[in-house]
């Protein structure tokens, strides 16, 4: 749901980026049905999503990385060492950070933009789970779980855009 919305988003504000997901648990599942209907209500076709599980090479080639939750970005450390750090942010900590030490400039450099968002950040702020921190996964949940998350999600994903294309 986040890689779709964050998707539609950026276009709107005009970023260009190329926007993909990769989980920690499987490769190959298509989203759940309760998914795929609280997306098509938001206009966003996702039936043809099929679950890849997070891999080095995926790491090391994106210029950005963003978990749902912290054991997203741990993991991601994990797998490609420690200078992944400075481009990897949970969704909630990338939005916040963002909006306490301002959007993009015009011009400024994606990566000169996260270190300012990296500054003063420690491995260990990623221990444990954290609710400013992880968005809650709706997996096995209610309908209603899903549209939760996916309102979270909608309005994170706009922010974040609004925090790129500054």
């Amino acid at each position: 749901m986040a890689a779709a919305l964050l998707d539609r988003r950026l276009d709107d504000a005009g970023v260009k980026a190329a926007v993909s997901s990769a989980g920690l648990l499987f490769d190959g599942r298509p989203a759940t049905e309760h998914g795929v209907a609280v997306m098509a209500d938001r206009g966003i076709d996702t039936s043809g999503h099929r679950s890849r599980r997070l891999r080095v090479d995926l790491v090391t080639g994106a210029d950005l990385l963003i978990g749902m939750a912290r054991s997203h970005v741990r993991e991601a450390v994990a797998l490609a060492g420690p200078e992944v750090l400075g481009r990897a942010f949970t969704l909630k900590e990338i939005v916040r950070r963002g909006e306490e030490r301002g959007g993009r400039a015009p011009e400024e450099p994606l990566d000169a933009w996260l270190a300012r968002l990296a500054a003063g950040r420690r491995v260990k702020d990623l221990l444990g789970d954290s609710d400013a921190d992880d968005v809650a996964d709706p997996i096995g949940g209610p309908r209603r779980s899903y549209e939760r998350t996916a309102a979270e999600l909608d309005d994170l994903t706009a922010r974040l855009a609004s925090l790129l294309g500054s």
